[in-house]
């Protein structure tokens, strides 16, 4: 007999004996009622008839507990509603008896069915409940103490590696690391999946009983191995594992996995989720033959460097074999960290310059770009923080527009193969003076391009960055880490959002594949509501939202809108090679008028008259619409 079976019997023959000892307890308990005049003598049952009683009892329960499945649940990950659906049967069992004497005219008290339903049911339970936290924990002495039960989500290829992973773990050292994960059980949605196992491990229900099972199987730990799954429901399902308290692995979509000819494996390829997990699309993929052409043997220059977008840039342009690398930074600690991990990574392969100058020193950045003629300059060199610009909008033009304005002249003047901006959906309509300025970049980019015959100009445009400098991820981490509520400005605001390496190899690609004047805006797929990703940040970290760790919302700050747009009205949309990237058309610039207006600005700005500043930038671009602390 299998051992589940075996299992079973016992289960079953465990039950019934319990049956019957209650019932002749009840019965004892009525005799002594009845002998002291606190109940009817009949009440108490004849012999004869209370072995009828406890036959019929017997039989009926275990038929009822059979046919709810509880039987085919291991014991030690019994959990609330469990007890609750085993007390369930019981009762069930219970009455149908009483309805079957009542029907065969067999005298059956109900009051005496009403007790012996309470003291049955509570051996039955109690006997469960010892035994998983007596006789388990004797069995598993000397067992590992930290073991993780894992729930795996797919019956698949991927689950059958990992599963059979696991397994060999208990015998191979070299993948001991994973001997603490104990797999009880996998969900499918495909239904004919259910109830088969997979190297002894069953399959327990489909995606949406992933909560359910969790909570009753006493589940520590969530390995996502579907690596082909579809986007819509790969969020969807990881949405639902959200809602748990277990910590949860991802196995890499397909293209990434990294497959041996001996020696693939998947659970070490499976990592922590990641907030960008929940962001509802799949990653970009980028062409990095393209990019690595464009790459190869140039000396490259990145303003602002050391920044979150810029030491990115930084080391994926260092893994295409440039010439020589140019990082500009005028804040010297993040310059320097760049620079050491760099060096670490690459040595002396690649040849680095590192070098503390602002690009709103004209003359400064003069020197550098005579000294070492980059071939491609990124400028990513910006003050991007919406809030505080709004205080201060002459500084935001003194380092946005006019640090633009220097790098871009001085790419032209010795002759840079390609120019890249760097810029932001928040310069589509502006409504804050960062967004304001970083039109104005736009511009300034756009009437060289229709000028240069040197340099290929073009802006690359997206949206909000997960764990870039000033992003709100590392603040929500920061709030939930050290217990204070995490503040949401708005509960129905929304954003683009995209991931650093994805926003570099956008801008990467757009270098390598344009021709001068273009606005590059990356599909981001659907916006996403912050309170949303709040929630599930908290979740993430195994706590509940509003519960565990509130949510404030303070309101919409100054020069803050509640969702941003990506593409100008008067911008088509052309199509590249990438499906995910988009080309928007090259607005015609009046330069007389351009170059009249920044020296307007320019003056204003010099002068820290902040009024003048915002009035002149209003002018520059009509759909600035700004918003101050009275609107």
């Amino acid at each position: 007999m299998k051992k589940f079976n075996i299992r079973k019997v016992i289960l079953a023959v465990a039950d019934i004996f319990l049956i019957v000892v209650g019932t002749m307890f009840t019965n004892i308990i009525f005799r002594g009622l009845g002998s002291m005049q606190l109940v009817s003598p009949s009440y108490a049952q004849p012999d004869r008839g209370l072995i009828y009683i406890m036959v019929a009892d017997s039989i009926i329960c275990f038929l009822v507990q059979f046919s709810i499945g509880s039987y085919s649940k291991a014991w030690r990950y019994f959990g609330l509603s469990d007890y609750l659906t085993c007390a369930g049967g019981m009762a069930a069992g219970e009455l149908l008896a009483l309805v079957i004497f009542i029907a065969l005219g067999k005298p059956f008290s109900k009051f005496f069915a009403l007790i012996n339903f309470f003291v049955t049911t509570v051996l039955v339970l109690l006997f469960r409940f010892g035994f998983k936290h007596t006789f388990l924990t004797l069995t598993n002495a000397g067992k590992h103490d930290n073991i993780q039960r894992t729930l795996i989500i797919g019956a698949g290829h991927a689950a059958t590696m990992i599963i059979n992973e696991l397994q060999s773990s208990k015998t191979d050292p070299n993948t001991e690391q994973w001997s603490n994960l104990e797999p009880v059980g996998m969900v499918d949605d495909d239904v004919s999946k259910l109830h088969t196992k997979i190297h002894g491990v069953r399959v327990l229900g489909t995606t949406k009983d992933i909560v359910s099972i969790c909570e009753s199987f006493e589940v520590d730990q969530i390995i996502f191995a579907i690596p082909s799954c579809n986007n819509q429901d790969r969020q969807r399902i990881l949405d639902i594992c959200a809602d748990t308290k277990c910590k949860i692995k991802v196995v890499p979509y397909l293209g990434s996995l990294i497959f041996d000819d001996n020696h693939t494996q998947l659970i070490s390829q499976a990592v922590d989720i990641k907030i960008e997990d929940l962001l509802g699309r799949e990653p970009i993929e980028f062409d990095k033959k393209e990019i690595s052409r464009f790459i190869e043997g140039k000396v490259c220059m990145v303003t602002g460097g050391g920044g979150s977008i810029g030491s990115e840039l930084v080391r994926q342009i260092a893994g295409y074999k440039p010439k020589q690398v140019i990082i500009v930074d005028i804040y010297e600690n993040n310059a320097y960290d760049v620079q050491q991990e760099v060096l670490m990574e690459y040595g002396s392969s690649v040849d680095f310059v590192t070098l503390i100058s602002s690009v709103r020193d004209y003359n400064k950045m003069d020197a550098i770009f005579r000294k070492y003629r980059p071939n491609l300059v990124f400028h990513a060199a910006a003050h991007k923080h919406v809030p505080l610009m709004e205080t201060v909008p002459e500084e935001a033009v003194k380092n946005n527009v006019f640090g633009t304005f220097n790098v871009a002249n001085l790419a032209e003047l010795y002759k840079a193969d390609k120019f890249v901006l760097i810029s932001t959906d928040k310069a589509v309509n502006p409504t804050n003076v960062m967004g304001c300025t970083k039109r104005v970049c736009e511009m300034i980019i756009q009437y060289k391009a229709q000028h240069s015959t040197t340099t290929e100009f073009v802006t690359t445009r997206f949206g909000n960055v997960l764990g870039s400098n000033g992003s709100v991820i590392p603040l929500f981490c920061r709030q939930i880490e050290s217990g204070n509520p995490v503040t949401v400005t708005h509960p129905d605001i929304i954003r683009y959002f995209m991931t650093i390496p994805e926003a570099v190899s956008l801008v990467l690609e757009a270098g390598a594949i344009a021709h001068g004047g273009e606005i590059f805006v990356l599909d981001m797929g659907e916006p996403v509501k912050i309170v949303t990703l709040a929630e599930n940040l908290i979740r993430m970290y195994g706590k509940v939202p509003y519960e565990e760790v509130e949510i404030k919302f303070t309101g919409l700050r100054p020069g803050e809108k509640l969702y941003e747009e990506l593409l100008m009205d008067e911008e088509g949309l052309k199509k590249t090679k990438n499906k995910k990237i988009f080309i928007g058309n090259q607005i015609e610039i009046n330069s007389d008028e351009l170059l009249a207006q920044l020296r307007e600005v320019r003056a204003a700005a010099e002068l820290n008259n902040s009024e003048k500043v915002v009035e002149v930038l209003e002018k520059m671009v009509p759909t600035f619409k700004h918003k101050t602390n009275d609107d």
